[in-house]
């Protein structure tokens, strides 16, 4: 399986702080906002990750990330000259992609609890081995902002709408979806909302129509947050700093998930940390370093 990360488009909910840094690279407490997904596809154990991205944001990516190899995952990166939606960005990685299934996740989007790298690793073993895709749901006040799961009495997923005016359910589909590979065969059948986009939900309803789309609920004790508006932006670096301050423990910590998946070597993670070692960020992996086990 590989992973896509969904890093177009211009953010302009987040205006004026994104005339002209691209919003992926705004802090969320301590970090960029592009290190959190990138650390929920290394917490599914995915090494190779293709983010797509506008053609003026590449340079930054770059640099930034390189080809990933210092993490021992491999990056590449895909061009999307206008945002045409969630499901072309998608298409756009097809020849990357092969024959492989994908992950999916935007990246403006933050999750966290207990026991979530083993969702995740539980999902994609399921895609690989049986296709179809999933995607995943989550309670919220405000479904009309959201892409929304209707369920019948039963329990049984009905419909998925893309931001309903009037829905009887508040379960909203986050930003990380799982595929198989027909997904881009299925992309090139979809038509372009009154918005001019390939919408993701017109996507997931195929599966639907097919019974090859599943749910996985997030319930009690997880955090989903979609960094897309001022409100959530910041709501999402209170939660960091606070869970963080806690516990002693970081979230979104690529060096430290590279290091732990045994991807990386103790020597490596001692250079990284060597560049940031005047930040609570380097202190941070040092100590990873010098931990006792």
């Amino acid at each position: 399986m590989k992973g896509i990360i969904l890093a177009g488009g211009k953010g302009t909910r987040l205006y004026p702080l994104t005339l002209v840094v691209n919003k992926h690279f705004l802090a969320v407490y301590n970090k960029p906002m592009i290190y959190y997904p990138i650390s929920l596809l290394m917490l599914a154990k995915i090494r190779e990750i293709l983010i797509v991205c506008n053609p003026e944001d590449l340079k930054l990516y770059k640099t930034f990330f390189l080809n990933g190899e210092h993490l021992g995952v491999k990056i590449d990166y895909v061009i999307q000259e206008q945002p045409k939606g969630i499901s072309h960005g998608i298409l756009l990685t097809e020849k990357y992609v092969g024959n492989d299934s994908v992950c999916v996740v935007l990246g403006d989007n933050l999750f966290f609890g207990h026991g979530l790298p083993q969702i995740l690793l539980k999902i994609k073993k399921d895609v690989e081995k049986n296709a179809g895709s999933y995607v995943l749901g989550y309670y919220v006040l405000d479904p009309q902002r959201y892409g929304v799961i209707e369920f019948d009495k039963k329990g049984n997923v009905v419909a998925i709408k893309e931001k309903p005016k009037n829905t009887k359910s508040n379960i909203a589909v986050v930003g990380l979806y799982f595929y198989d590979n027909t997904v881009f065969d299925k992309i090139k059948k979809l038509k372009p909302s009154f918005r001019g986009e390939l919408e993701v939900s017109s996507l997931n309803n195929l599966y639907l129509k097919e019974k090859k789309l599943k749910v996985e609920l997030l319930g009690r004790g997880f955090a989903w947050f979609d960094m897309g508006t001022y409100h959530s932006f910041l709501e999402a670096s209170e939660f960091v700093y606070t869970i963080e301050k806690r516990t002693g423990l970081m979230v979104g910590c690529i060096e430290e998930i590279a290091y732990r998946n045994g991807w990386i070597t103790k020597n490596e993670l001692k250079k990284l940390a060597a560049k940031l070692d005047k930040t609570d960020y380097g202190k941070y992996l040092l100590n990873i370093v010098n931990e006792q086990k």
